[in-house]
């Protein structure tokens, strides 16, 4: 038997486990927890495809369980998540204030709509199965990036509640917010934009110049700002990736 195929399979198998442990903790109100499983998850997610570049095991069986992996972990964790977060806050709202029937009706399903994220998020891996344009970059907003975006709410919500003597559970306990972001994100995950991905053939500076600078500019923000940096981070990445669309656009 050749152990070395299956390393990069092992990898990508912790990459679910992650998530179904991710899913217990939300269960149990334990979105911080979930959310911790999703950052594992990622550097897990990453380095699956990275060791099997490099032990060069890669194939289609690689490939479709990184799919199925993925829609758990950066596609129901992150519904789930997001389910709970509503779910939280609206009931934290609807018994503080009199609130009139046909509101208190919406409030008690629109909670639901959460659960477009896992719906988008499978849909954006099976187009990325069959989309042949984006193999060296992505189209639409990755699932990762979706995941870390909605995960980072509830580690906002109880590390850094305050910032400059502002409450921040003021947007994040907001259901409308939280309905609006996951009406942004689900559309963003199949939208045609196109995103430079993170992965280098090689370390020049000039073949990876919007990598490194993604980089650094993430790392700063993070050190600076912890977890409130992080959907500032996904917001920098879309924001790079359009300029440099143009960028290459404009030198054809």
């Amino acid at each position: 038997m050749n152990i070395k195929k299956h390393i990069p399979n092992a990898i990508t198998c912790g990459n679910l486990l992650c998530g179904c442990l991710a899913i217990v903790c939300a269960f149990h109100d334990n979105l911080v927890g979930s959310a911790y499983l999703v950052g594992i998850a990622l550097i897990l997610d990453y380095f699956d495809g990275f060791v099997a570049r490099l032990l060069k095991v890669g194939g289609e069986l690689g490939k479709q369980l990184d799919s199925l992996a993925d829609v758990v972990t950066f596609g129901v964790v992150p519904g789930i998540v997001m389910f709970q977060l509503m779910n939280m806050y609206q009931i934290a709202e609807n018994s503080s204030s009199e609130i009139s029937p046909s509101l208190l009706f919406f409030h008690q399903y629109s909670v639901y709509l959460a659960f477009l994220i896992p719906v988008f998020s499978a849909m954006r891996l099976a187009i990325f199965n069959i989309d042949t344009r984006q193999t060296s970059s992505f189209i639409g907003v990755p699932t990762p990036a979706n995941a870390m975006l909605i995960c980072s709410l509830p580690l906002i919500s109880s590390f850094q509640p305050n910032i400059l003597g502002f409450d921040v559970n003021h947007i994040i306990g907001n259901i409308y917010f939280l309905l609006a972001l996951t009406m942004i994100m689900s559309y963003l995950l199949v939208a045609e934009l196109p995103l430079f991905a993170l992965k280098f053939k090689n370390f020049k500076w000039a073949d990876n110049k919007i990598r490194f600078v993604f980089l650094i500019i993430s790392v700063i923000l993070l050190i600076l700002f912890q977890f409130i940096a992080i959907p500032f981070i996904i917001f920098l990445y879309i924001v790079l990736s359009i300029i440099n669309n143009k960028k290459n656009k404009n030198e054809i």
